[in-house]
């Protein structure tokens, strides 16, 4: 097989992550030869851009995406949850990695030991909301930059405490710096937060096979469902929407929240379903969610 060239933002997170993907195929097939090529997405050019406020549903992909069908590159890695959830023509999610945990966390102080008018950093409405929810004392400012930066911004007084994903922290080698795991009453995460996906080009035959040696199905099942839903409801990564789908053999456990697009009102629900019933129970949930969103 030919050299393989694998497309990446230039975050040492999102180079780790590379990596990852590069070292799980080398363990596969020692002979493979591969290179890490960095391209910058707009989301790294316009550090200052609001995710919730740009209405750009592939911030961090578009470039990557536009790379791999020009054959520039051959594969791309992104974070799951950054990934817009229309298909692009010509193109396929061929692996996911299995998931790390995917809970939220606060970094700099635990939420009993933030007092009213703690300054907490998310650019995320999605935690944003449900921090107000069951905190609503919170100053909830945003915060750009990957993370080292973020966690710079917070030491330099600017936040008491910032919320970030645990999945990051840990394959940065930076778990020392949780001071909480939010529990899934408080927070429940983002639809494929945890995962790791490759693109490659939907016609290649041969690295689609050579991925399939690194897929895994759990982990697939369980993000399908969660972005199954999200998709359902027009949404990108920027829409208030928490889901986390857990499976164990036959039966799939949903945690999800939803909110309103101003916060004013939000929903938790915790269900169970079959997996031969999952598709009626996201449609009835679907239904519920498009009520609150539509309600006046």
């Amino acid at each position: 097989m030919k050299k393989i060239v694998i497309g990446t933002r230039g975050s040492r997170l999102a180079l780790v992550q590379t990596y990852m993907v590069r070292d799980a195929l080398l363990e596969h097939d020692p002979s493979l030869e591969i290179e890490v090529r960095v391209i910058k997405t707009k989301g790294d050019r316009f550090l200052q851009l609001a995710l919730d406020a740009s209405g750009d549903k592939g911030l961090f992909t578009k470039e990557l995406e536009q790379e791999l069908l020009e054959g520039s590159i051959d594969m791309a890695v992104h974070s799951l949850k950054d990934l817009p959830v229309e298909p692009v023509a010509g193109i396929c999610v061929a692996a996911l990695l299995p998931r790390e945990c995917t809970c939220d966390v606060l970094l700099g102080r635990r939420l009993e030991e933030l007092g009213p008018g703690a300054i907490v950093g998310t650019s995320s409405r999605r935690r944003a909301y449900q921090l107000r929810q069951h905190h609503p004392q919170l100053d909830i400012r945003p915060i750009r930059g990957n993370v080292e930066t973020r966690i710079a911004k917070m030491r330099s007084g600017d936040y008491d405490a910032i919320v970030m994903a645990y999945a990051g922290l840990k394959r940065l080698g930076l778990e020392h710096e949780i001071a909480q795991v939010l529990p899934i009453e408080v927070m429940v995460p983002a639809p494929g937060q945890g995962a790791i996906a490759v693109h490659t080009r939907a016609e290649d035959e041969a690295l689609i096979r050579l991925l399939s040696k690194i897929h895994h199905h759990q982990t697939a099942l369980e993000v399908e469902t969660e972005r199954r839903l999200l998709s359902s409801l027009g949404g990108g990564c920027a829409l208030p929407l928490g889901c986390l789908c857990q499976i164990e053999g036959s039966q799939a456990r949903l945690e999800v929240f939803y909110a309103r697009e101003d916060g004013s009102e939000a929903l938790h629900r915790s269900l169970s379903s079959s997996l031969e019933g999952l598709a009626e129970t996201l449609m009835a949930l679907r239904n519920e969610l498009l009520c609150l969103h539509e309600k006046r």
